[in-house]
């Protein structure tokens, strides 16, 4: 008797499988050392198995991104649901990443600090398509950040697009900076528990970008060189 075939759902629960798995196998071996041979070793399968779900290593890599980017999405869109206040949105996005980060280190490191291929190491691949998908998600997030800080901003005067862009990545820089210092462990050489700073150090970044952002609200970014970026 054939085997009956696996339904949607079945399938998707498999492919998220394969892709915790294939992470916790890049911590562990580095992204250089992953292979869909040891990969299928760990979960104990023939390597053809894997490719019935995954075309190549390239895009089951590129979908484990995919996959965190979604999931950090999902975070900060649930984080501001609660809250009215624009300024305490943007606070929530600010706590929310920050607990991302710390609480999934793994994927954190595989999106944003370990140097890995991104999206132009695939422009001309057969796996362009795929890393575009993925960018285009890595955008979402960066999109509706910048979408909160235009609103914090309002529109009168009319402000500066670089200089919004200026202000995300000037956040997040300091929301990046502490998270890869946890996750390295770089910080315990400065602090003998730097995850107990972590309510301090997203207070202090919060209110830093309030504030800014308060005085960028009066003055519209005019300010800032367009050519900065």
């Amino acid at each position: 008797m054939p085997k009956a075939q696996r339904g949607p759902e079945e399938i998707q629960l498999v492919r998220e499988d394969i892709m915790k798995h294939a992470l916790d196998l890049i911590v562990t071996e580095g992204y250089n050392g992953f292979s869909m041979r040891k990969l299928a070793t760990r979960l104990g399968i023939a390597a053809k198995t894997i490719y019935n779900y995954f075309h190549n290593q390239d895009e089951l890599y590129l979908c484990i991104l995919t996959k965190g980017f979604e999931q950090l999405l999902e975070r900060i869109i649930t984080a501001v649901t609660p809250h009215k206040d624009l300024m305490d949105r943007l606070g929530a996005v600010i706590a929310a990443y920050v607990d991302f980060g710390l609480e999934n280190a793994n994927i954190y490191n595989l999106m944003f600090t370990w140097h890995v291929p991104k999206f132009k190491d695939y422009v001309g691949t057969p796996m362009e398509d795929v890393a575009n998908s993925e960018l285009a998600m890595a955008l979402k997030c960066a999109d509706f950040f910048m979408d909160l800080i235009r609103a914090c901003i309002g529109d009168s005067p009319t402000p500066n697009e670089n200089g919004i862009r200026l202000e995300m990545i000037q956040i997040w820089s300091h929301m990046h900076g502490y998270v890869a210092g946890i996750n390295n462990t770089l910080l315990d050489y400065m602090h003998e528990d730097p995850l107990s700073l972590k309510n301090q150090i997203v207070t202090r970044i919060i209110k830093n970008a309030k504030v800014d952002l308060a005085a960028r609200r009066r003055c519209g970014l005019k300010s800032v060189d367009k050519n900065i970026l």
